[in-house]
């Protein structure tokens, strides 16, 4: 048997945490010492207090973990539930990222706000391109909303142009189409090919339409923090008397494994003057 002292220290817990599941009942001692009130505890006895942890850790108020332990649920049991729970506390935790993205970039707006945007914006003509694209909707068009979206959509791309044979021969293009309603936003995924529109391919085949004037902002860094650059390209357009035409496209320029290494160019369509 072992004390407390070594239960706690072999169980990763606290010696005070050991008492409080004794006090109510949670994980009593094996023994206690009548004369000195010590408590000892058998190894086996790690696998409920495994279970506690676990519970605990999740979420599961002791109350709850009383409840689970009491009916007496297998290992197999246990693993299903852990596994949901975990699950959703990492929906949690990938939507609570998100937002402090959201802010984050909400905040580098604030602060550069009545100061003029320091990334270079270039006027240029964009050329037709044909692009093989899938689509996919998402809530809205906030950043964090799109890019699992957009992440998904290009995966699925390429796998579909690896089983058509089909090879890329450009950067990825995205662009996006809110709904009539203005609830929702229509993501396309596109990526440069030389082929033929074919009801039998798994993507479709689109031209793109070459536009006279654009003005275009290289955006550096993962695309959840773009905002900030796309409000620049705006302030830049007021300052200079121009309006947006259509709707704008992002030109991946370099993807690599760290986001952060990520380069975009934002091109958004310009009214003739």
């Amino acid at each position: 048997m072992f004390s407390i002292g070594d239960f706690a220290r072999h169980g990763r817990v606290s010696v005070r945490m050991l008492r409080h599941y004794d006090a109510i009942g949670l994980l009593p001692p094996a023994r206690v010492d009548r004369s000195t009130g010590h408590r000892a505890y058998h190894a086996a006895q790690l696998a409920r207090l495994n279970r506690i942890v676990a519970l605990k850790e999740l979420g599961f108020t002791l109350q709850q973990v009383r409840q689970i332990l009491g009916e007496g649920f297998g290992a197999e049991q246990l693993r299903g539930m852990l596994a949901l729970r975990q699950a959703e506390l990492q929906n949690r935790i990938e939507a609570d990222t998100a937002r402090l993205a959201d802010v984050r970039a909400r905040l580098q707006m604030i602060e550069a706000e009545g100061t003029m945007p320091t990334e270079e914006v270039t006027m240029k003509s964009l050329p037709a391109v044909r692009l093989a694209e899938v689509s996919g909707t998402a809530r809205t068009m906030d950043p964090q909303s799109i890019g699992p979206v957009i992440q998904g959509l290009y995966a699925e791309l390429c796998a579909a142009l690896e089983r058509a044979g089909v090879v890329p021969v450009g950067p990825a293009t995205a662009y996006y189409v809110d709904s009539a309603d203005g609830e929702s936003t229509t993501v396309h995924a596109g990526l440069p090919v030389n082929a033929e529109p074919d009801p039998a391919l798994e993507f479709d085949v689109v031209d793109l339409p070459a536009v006279p004037q654009a003005a275009t902002i290289v955006h550096r860094g993962p695309m959840d923090d773009c905002l900030p650059t796309y409000q620049a390209l705006l302030q830049w357009m007021e300052a200079t008397g121009r309006q947006p035409a259509d709707t704008g496209r992002e030109v991946t320029l370099a993807c690599p494994e760290d986001p952060a290494g990520m380069v975009t160019e934002i091109q958004l369509p310009v009214r003739p003057a």
